[in-house]
């Protein structure tokens, strides 16, 4: 299960630099405030994204507004958690 299917990315954005490349900015959030996973997961998508060619900045930002529900998930993940 992957965090955009869980609907956890609330926003990705990607800027061009003055200088070439780009900067990608991602919102994302947590199933929950207290959720262990905010650093494991920023760092991810930092490594991530820093493997795409042509990006040269990165901001992951953990975002709690709006907070997060079931219903942000895609049908795929429904489907695979057996919610569907």
């Amino acid at each position: 299960m992957n965090i955009v299917d869980l609907g956890l990315v609330y926003a990705c954005e990607l800027t061009p630099l003055p200088d070439g490349g780009h900067r990608v900015s991602v919102r994302f959030t947590l199933t929950a405030p207290g959720c262990g996973m905010g650093d494991h997961l920023k760092q991810d998508i930092e490594r991530k994204v820093a493997a795409v060619p042509g990006i040269q900045e990165i901001d992951a930002q953990i975002a709690f507004d709006p907070a997060w529900d079931q219903s942000r998930m895609s049908e795929a993940a429904k489907l695979q958690l057996g919610m569907l």
